[in-house]
């Protein structure tokens, strides 16, 4: 389990910590201070541009979350948190949710790119990890992302009830870990785990939860095994998520163009919108 892991690649207070250049778009800190649980960590934060996967990040500290706001004649009211994925070492950042929260603001949906917390990368490759540790920083950040969202519904333009969130690979294991949590009320109102699931322990799974996507390529052979098991769960308990598994594609297409039937995840994910009527415009929509 831990060497398939392994090769995993992939406030509240609104600080403004940087102006973008984009209409409508700006960058905030999740957290008033210093994230809690991280207060000792001194790595610093670096980007690598044109990876084989776009742009990657490592040695995030300081989590922040990025609007991609719609405009306001276009605006539906849903808002979507986008999780990157990385193996909880690295996020890959433009493949994995700018790409994806371009293509949603060009829709009419809020979109919210989540640069969550990961471990320290230290030498090459993915180490040794125990998955629910690494990934317990990023999922307290996914919740607490849901909160900032929802706090700031109106300045955002968005529906408190129609706040989703949606990962990749890692990022999918912060999502269901966001859908689970305890308190229901915190959950999203409706959550998407591309080619992501819990990749340590199984947690419980409520017998009420909201609408659920998944999506994945058989031919993953990264991810695999874990992800059949999340859905298998969701399933035994009752649960009827949507579910699409394609022929091919891999691990980490997110919206890389391959020529495979995975190309056409994307259009699959917005008629489930559509069917949930999350693309259409809520009466409490910006005007």
């Amino acid at each position: 389990m831990r060497r398939t892991l392994s090769r995993l690649a992939g406030g509240i207070a609104l600080t403004l910590v940087t102006a973008c250049t984009a209409p409508a778009q700006q960058t905030v800190n999740l957290w008033p201070g210093v994230a809690p649980g991280s207060e000792g960590w001194t790595q610093k934060e670096r980007t690598i541009e044109n990876t084989p996967v776009g742009t990657v990040i490592f040695n995030v500290v300081t989590p922040t979350l990025t609007a991609y706001l719609p405009e306001r004649s276009k605006a539906t009211g849903t808002g979507v948190v986008i999780a990157p994925g990385g193996a909880f070492v690295a996020l890959a950042i433009s493949l994995e949710s700018q790409d994806v929260a371009r293509w949603l603001q060009e829709r009419g949906i809020a979109a919210f790119v989540l640069k969550y917390r990961i471990v320290e990368k230290r030498g090459d490759g993915i180490p040794q990890m125990d998955m629910d540790t690494a990934g317990r920083y990023g999922i307290a950040d996914g919740i607490q992302a849901l909160k900032v969202v929802r706090r700031h519904a109106a300045e955002w333009g968005v529906d408190p009830d129609r706040v989703g969130m949606m990962g990749f690979s890692a990022g999918g294991m912060v999502t269901s870990g966001a859908l689970l949590q305890a308190d229901s009320a915190a959950r999203p109102s409706f959550a998407a785990m591309i080619y992501g699931a819990p990749f340590g322990r199984m947690p419980a799974i409520p017998a009420k939860l909201p609408p659920m996507f998944l999506a994945w390529a058989q031919d993953d052979n990264v991810a695999l095994a874990p992800i059949v098991r999340f859905h298998d769960a969701l399933t035994a308990a009752g649960h009827r998520p949507e579910v699409h598994v394609f022929s091919a594609g891999g691990h980490g297409f997110g919206t890389r163009k391959q020529g495979t039937s995975s190309d056409h995840w994307f259009d699959e994910f917005y008629f489930w919108l559509e069917a949930q009527g999350f693309t259409r415009r809520a009466p409490a929509a910006r005007r």
